[in-house]
């Protein structure tokens, strides 16, 4: 996850608001980021969140 957060809440945050002002969904976000997004949502899932397309954020699970 180069030039992302390590921490998971920053990376929360960070990924939230990219995905509010930039990205329709994670997969562009993903795909632009040259990120893996079962990568990105598994860290997610460790610190106890989840992705949510209908309101294309991350959120508790």
């Amino acid at each position: 996850m180069a030039g992302l957060p390590q921490d998971p809440i920053m990376l929360l945050s960070v990924l939230n608001m990219k995905l509010r002002d930039r990205y329709a969904s994670l997969d562009q976000l993903c795909d632009d980021l040259e990120e893996d997004p079962d990568r990105l949502t598994a860290v997610m899932a460790a610190a106890g969140y989840r992705y949510d397309p209908d309101c294309n954020a991350f959120v508790p699970a």
